[in-house]
């Protein structure tokens, strides 16, 4: 039996609170000025405060506010996903599921990309002039490739591509390329397998980024039409289907 969670205190409660408002605040800032204007001073300028310093037991540099909103990012933008790969609870072995599996999590991603513009571009967009993300972002931002991975993984296996696929054999150095990859998965997990995910990983994000920072405009009329068609075509193209 588990032990019931402890109540809040009336001081953590107006923590998170507090912590929240900061973070909204900020995220309505990357909105209006972009990531590489992101000032705590501005932030507590527009809560009201008279000094920055108020923010430091929260928040003690701009890089640390970053942080939070990339990983708040990552999270909803991965929760999403999730959902969407968990809607059909059948294996992904099955082509027809496979492939439907891998069009949901991509209008997920699409759809939270456009709903949030400016967490999508901080996340995936040009880097902050003079941030560098700590190493306890990465747990949030490798969920995205590693559920893309496992829905390959699953669909392929062990056997390598489909018999209809006419991709050429990867070579040795673009084999080892993959190796700091590799190193961190399981022992018997196909080159192939990898290749396909990153590809898929790539052409996903390639494609909203390119929708979403108006690489398409005035070129494809109706943009969810086109990228159903093309999510589809290219998980074909993978070896998701049959």
């Amino acid at each position: 039996m588990s032990t019931p969670e402890k109540p809040r205190t009336a001081r953590e409660r107006a923590r998170i609170e507090f912590t929240a408002e900061i973070k909204a605040v900020a995220r309505k800032q990357l909105a209006e000025s972009g990531a590489a204007a992101l000032s705590l001073r501005a932030v507590a300028r527009e809560l009201g405060l008279a000094s920055a310093s108020a923010l430091y037991r929260y928040f003690p540099s701009r890089d640390a506010l970053l942080t939070a909103l990339i990983l708040d990012g990552y999270t909803s933008l991965s929760d999403a996903a999730e959902a969407a790969y968990a809607t059909l609870d059948v294996p992904d072995a099955d082509p027809a599921v496979a492939l439907e599996r891998w069009v949901g999590v991509c209008h997920a991603v699409r759809d939270w990309a456009l709903a949030h513009p400016h967490e999508y571009a901080l996340i995936y967009g040009s880097p902050v002039p003079g941030y560098a993300a700590p190493q306890d972002t990465v747990a949030q931002a490798t969920r995205l490739p590693y559920l893309i991975g496992a829905l390959f993984s699953d669909r392929l296996g062990q056997d390598g591509p489909r018999p209809a696929d006419t991709s050429p054999a990867m070579p040795d150095d673009a084999r080892q390329s993959l190796e700091p990859l590799l190193s961190a998965l399981p022992p018997d997990t196909p080159a192939d397998l990898v290749m396909s995910s990153l590809m898929a990983w790539t052409y996903l994000l390639g494609a909203i980024s390119f929708e979403l920072f108006g690489h398409r405009r005035d070129i494809i009329a109706d943009p969810r039409a086109f990228f159903d068609h093309e999510a589809r075509r290219f998980g074909a193209t993978l070896g998701l289907t049959d």
